[in-house]
């Protein structure tokens, strides 16, 4: 029996890696509480349109530019539009925009550090200065500048987000594969005969995967930003689309009037921004071994 009891206790100790990330993870309340709003911006995206008391596009002359009210939550904008409706369907825009932009960018950018890490030498040289070339220039002047070239418009927005984060998530996966492909277990699979890209995708890429999660949640934070500062520039969406940056852009002559006009928009700024902010700290702390055990 005594026997029996060890194993037991024993085997009520072993912890999968998802129970492990969980128990350090919900120590963080701000973290936690980041996650509880980021489903509530997933729920809006997705349900925007069936929850919205207005339509984005539904005008009403008679109240333009009115204030917050028991019929209008945020007030109206010049056209009479409800503010509260096409705020909850920006969340749509924002995030669908940002999260493609940064799904792309850490594929090719982890695929370009995966293979550059782990050749080395000049292929490894020559990648990476092109690749600085790009993460030398500030984030949104090179974004403003491809804009530029391919003009305004969502999906050119996505584009420019794309190739400004590439270089961000190669340096992140190569510094990753530069530690591990020296790894004993790498080592071992090739002895064993295992392909190069055996290697990369099975025993490296799983290595690096947490420090792309951690900086995937800190790009999307970015990549909001962008896309709100272009729009505002008149480089992003165009009207009527109801992208908080275009809607910030649009209450610029009615600042000093309707002050509502410009804070709801940047307050759903601000807050999305801060959620992915302090989920990406939160991940780092329960995904880092180093952090964690401070």
């Amino acid at each position: 029996m005594k026997k029996d009891d060890k194993i037991k206790a024993e085997r009520a100790e072993i912890i999968t890696p998802f129970q492990d990330f969980w128990r350090k993870f919900r120590k963080q309340k701000t973290a936690v509480a980041a996650a509880i709003f980021f489903v509530i911006l997933v729920f809006i995206a997705i349900f925007c349109y069936e929850i919205v008391p207005y339509g984005i596009n539904e005008y009403d002359y008679s109240v333009p530019v009115q204030g917050p009210s028991a019929e209008h939550w945020f007030g109206t904008d010049e056209f009479g539009r409800d503010l509260f409706s096409r705020i909850l369907c920006g969340t749509r825009i924002s995030l669908t925009v940002a999260f493609s932009a940064v799904t792309i960018a850490a594929i090719i950018g982890s695929l370009i550090g995966l293979i550059s890490g782990y050749i080395g030498g000049t292929f490894d040289t020559v990648v990476m200065s092109l690749l600085d070339v790009l993460y030398a220039f500030p984030g949104l002047i090179l974004a403003i500048a491809i804009v530029a070239i391919l003009g305004p418009g969502l999906t050119n927005v996505v584009i420019a987000v794309v190739i400004f984060r590439i270089p961000i998530f190669a340096r992140v996966v190569r510094s990753n594969t530069l530690q591990l492909k020296n790894t004993v277990y790498v080592r071992a699979a090739k002895g064993l005969g295992a392909s190069r890209w055996r290697i990369l995708l099975k025993h490296i890429l799983p290595g690096a995967i947490p420090s792309v999660i951690v900086q995937y949640s800190l790009s999307i934070s970015g990549s909001i930003m962008t896309c709100a500062s272009l729009s505002f520039l008149g480089m992003g969406a165009m009207p009527p689309t109801p992208e908080w940056g275009l809607l910030l852009s649009n209450s610029r002559q009615y600042f000093f009037t309707s002050l509502h006009y410009a804070v709801f928009p940047g307050l759903a700024i601000l807050l999305t921004v801060l959620c992915f902010n302090l989920l990406g700290d939160g991940l780092r702390s329960a995904l880092d071994p180093r952090l964690s055990e401070q």
